[in-house]
């Protein structure tokens, strides 16, 4: 099988995502998921791996945003939507994909650090992939509620251009992703 690799931007490659979503996190299966109720930001950049069909086998949204880190602004890429479809896992496309995203921040040269949520139980795949946990505070808006402590997800770091902070507390400054 071959694979190809984009990155795209985010609103115009919905509709080619929009698939996937609907196979992995049905409303069924999100319903039950400690993020249900979440409003999550939308994707600046999707990182699609695709088959030689142009199924989406896998995603990873990639987000910018100026953030505070302990009052000070600073630059952050967020990783969010890591998705793949079942028949398709323990291939090693999401770590192509994540290698992706992460080269794409790196490349941009303005983001400081990479920051993503994951469910607790998905900590040993990103921390094999480079990411550290962040031990602090993270808060977030949420449309409803305002600022919330957005700790529904843990929180994980990856160094991009400068080493990451573990520690202190980070304000997202709007949606989480």
């Amino acid at each position: 099988m071959s694979i190809e690799i984009d990155v795209l931007n985010g609103d115009a490659s919905w509709t080619l995502v929009k698939p996937l979503y609907d196979a992995v996190w049905p409303p069924e299966v999100v319903a039950g998921l400690p993020w249900a109720g979440i409003t999550f930001a939308h994707a600046d950049l999707r990182v699609l791996v695709q088959d030689e069909t142009g199924d989406v086998l896998c995603h990873v949204g990639i987000y910018r945003r100026i953030v505070t880190w302990n009052g000070q602004k600073i630059n952050v890429g967020g990783i969010g939507g890591v998705l793949t479809r079942a028949e398709s896992r323990n291939r090693g496309l999401a770590t192509v994909a994540l290698n992706a995203a992460i080269q794409t921040l790196k490349h941009e040269d303005s983001v400081n650090f990479a920051m993503l949520f994951c469910a607790r139980d998905r900590i040993p795949f990103y921390t094999a992939r480079g990411f550290e946990a962040f031990d602090g505070d993270v808060y977030a808006e949420q449309p409803d509620k305002g600022r919330i402590r957005f700790d529904e997800l843990a929180a994980l770091v990856h160094d991009v251009k400068r080493t990451a902070p573990t520690r202190g507390t980070i304000d997202l400054c709007g949606l989480p992703w």
